[in-house]
This record gives structure tokens, C-alpha cells and sequence, in this order.
């Protein structure tokens, strides 16, 4: 789900990221000298050409070749890519040489599966809603040309040059006000929350659980423009790698459940994630502390666009 989302965090939005790109240092390459340059993809120019900036906030001009590999890391050699699932908001790691241009000529690509599937899942709500909102900032350039014109004519026929200009600036506002909330309508706020845990070593909903997930559901059928993020967590007791299969094992359970339980559409449900042993919200020297690592936590978010007011709310169930 969510990882802005989760999401909510790396979300918010590709679209900020792209605003924030505009006017960084652009690094020139020197012509056939190896690099391997480590960032984040700010924006693209088309399939095979995007920019990455480092940690210190200077971008790179990156061209994969027709002959580049694009993987992910993994310890059995990683799956392939095309080069088209590269979207903004990847991290990931380019090796190859610089080229006439300046530019990093790329001949291997590299990425976290979890985080192409973060950042494609950002990318798929965001470019929509750009989308939408050019198509309406062109809109409001064509009614204010024909809102001038009106202007002329009255202020020419009547001498109400006063009057003409309150009724333009009424339809301004009106363009204005319908521009912002299509902008809001990939702008997600938390709505309500709720903490299920669950015993050691269990990925198994307890009726306890099943309440908490149960308000969740009812109170999301009552709204409009929805989405629900599951996160996983677990103690630090065992082995960490078996505590993030864990974790994850958790977050599906929860998610399950609303689906096959109170058939929330797939749509509605954000890419789930396990962080395992990260994120404690509680010491994990102490039983008390552990039993609160182990959780899910489950937040049902709105769209601001389609819903103006919201009351934030939280629920939480605990097992011993």
C-alpha cells in the first residue's frame, strides 16, 4: 500500500519532485571516463533518458544504451527490466561512461524491487492528476482571454468598467478554486487509524483484531475517494530476515481480511509493505514493548480534492 504512502511517504508526490528538480546543478561528465552514480530519478525526458540527483543535490543526465542491463538486486541475479519501467521517484544506482554531452552513457542499472514497486505505484496516481491539471491551467488561460474580451465590450457599451471587472475577477476566482481541487485530488490525508497486534511469532488475526479492521472497513464504505495503507512490524526477537517475512506475512493477513471480508475493492487498497524489526514504537528489551512491536498499523486516508473536511480519528486493538 501507501508507503507519501508509505507511501505517504515517499509520499508525497512525484509531482513535488518534480517541481523541486527545476534549477538544481547539473554535472557535466567527462567523455569516456567510468562513473557510477548513486540518486534518485527527478524527472524524465522520455524512456531512456532521465535525471538522477546524488545526496548532496546535484543531478546527472543519465542515457541507457540498447544494450544496457537493467535488473534489480537480488541474490539470485535479479530479474530484468525494460528500460520503461524506470519512473520518477526510483532509487537506484547507474554504472557506465560519460559521453560527448556531459551525460552518464549507461550500460547497467540497478534498483530495490520494493522500491520500483513503491515508486511505480506513486507514479501511476500522480501522472493522471498532472494530467488533469494542464488541461485545466490551459482551460483557465482560454476563459481569462475571453473574460477580457467581455471586459472590453462592456466597459465600451455601458462605460461599467467597475462591474466588469468584479464579474471577472468572480470568474477568475472560480478558475482558481477548480484548479486547486483537482491538484488536491492526489493530495491524501489520514482520516482514521488503527493498531492491530498480534502475539509472538503469529500472523493470525485475533477476534480482537478483527473488531478494530471491522470500524475500519464500515467507516471507509462512507466515503468517497479512499485508500487504505497496511504496514507490517515485528519484535526484535529471532532472526531479523524471518521477522520481516513475518511482517510481512502480518500486513497481508490484515489486508486479506478487508478484501475477502468486506470486498474493499483491490483499488482502493495501497501497496502493502513488512518492515520487519524497523520503525519499534516501543523498547524491545521489555515484553511489554515487544508485544506493541508486533503490529500492523492500518490508516484509511481520503482524498482532499473529493473530500474538503475531515475529522482524524484512531483505533487500536492489542493482543498480550
Amino acid at each position: 500500500m501507501f508507503k507519501r504512502i508509505s507511501v505517504i511517504a515517499i509520499a508525497i508526490s512525484i509531482g513535488a519532485v518534480s517541481l523541486f528538480a527545476q534549477g538544481a546543478q547539473l554535472r557535466a561528465l567527462t567523455a569516456g571516463q567510468k562513473y557510477k552514480i548513486k540518486g534518485v530519478v527527478v524527472s524524465k525526458e522520455n524512456d531512456t533518458t532521465f535525471i538522477v540527483r546524488d545526496t548532496v543535490g546535484v543531478d546527472t543526465k543519465v542515457v541507457i544504451g540498447s544494450n544496457a542491463s537493467v535488473k534489480n538486486n537480488s541474490l539470485f541475479g535479479g530479474e530484468k527490466y525494460p528500460v520503461s519501467a524506470i519512473v520518477r521517484g526510483l532509487n537506484l544506482e547507474a554504472e557506465g561512461v560519460g559521453d560527448a554531452s556531459g551525460s552518464l552513457a549507461a550500460s547497467k542499472i540497478r534498483f530495490d524491487k520494493s522500491n520500483l514497486a513503491t515508486a511505480q505505484s506513486i507514479d501511476a496516481r500522480v501522472s493522471p492528476a498532472e494530467e488533469r491539471l494542464t488541461a485545466a491551467e490551459q482551460n483557465a488561460q482560454r476563459v481569462s482571454g475571453q473574460i477580457d474580451e467581455l471586459m472590453a465590450i462592456s466597459n465600451a457599451a455601458k462605460g461599467g468598467a467597475k462591474a466588469a471587472q468584479d464579474t471577472a475577477d468572480a470568474a477568475v476566482a472560480g478558475v482558481n478554486a477548480t484548479n486547486k481541487r483537482i491538484t488536491d485530488l492526489d493530495d491524501y490525508v489520514v482520516q482514521s487509524t488503527a493498531t492491530v497486534n498480534f502475539k509472538v511469532g503469529s500472523a493470525v488475526l485475533s477476534a480482537e483484531g478483527k473488531a478494530s479492521l471491522d470500524q475500519v472497513a464500515a467507516t471507509a464504505v462512507t466515503l468517497k475517494g479512499y485508500v487504505i495503507e497496511v504496514t507490517g512490524f515485528a519484535s526484535a526477537e529471532g532472526d531479523a530476515r524471518k521477522n520481516k517475512a513475518l511482517s510481512e506475512r502480518r500486513a497481508q493477513a490484515v489486508k486479506d481480511y478487508l478484501i475477502e471480508t468486506h470486498n474493499i475493492p483491490l483499488r482502493r487498497m495501497s501497496t502493502s509493505y513488512g518492515y520487519g524489526e524497523l520503525q519499534a514504537v516501543a523498547d524491545n528489551t521489555t515484553p511489554e514493548g515487544r508485544a506493541q512491536n508486533r503490529r500492523v498499523e492500518v490508516k484509511l486516508m481520503v482524498s482532499r480534492g473529493i473530500n474538503q473536511n475531515v475529522e482524524v480519528k484512531a483505533s487500536n486493538s492489542n493482543d498480550q
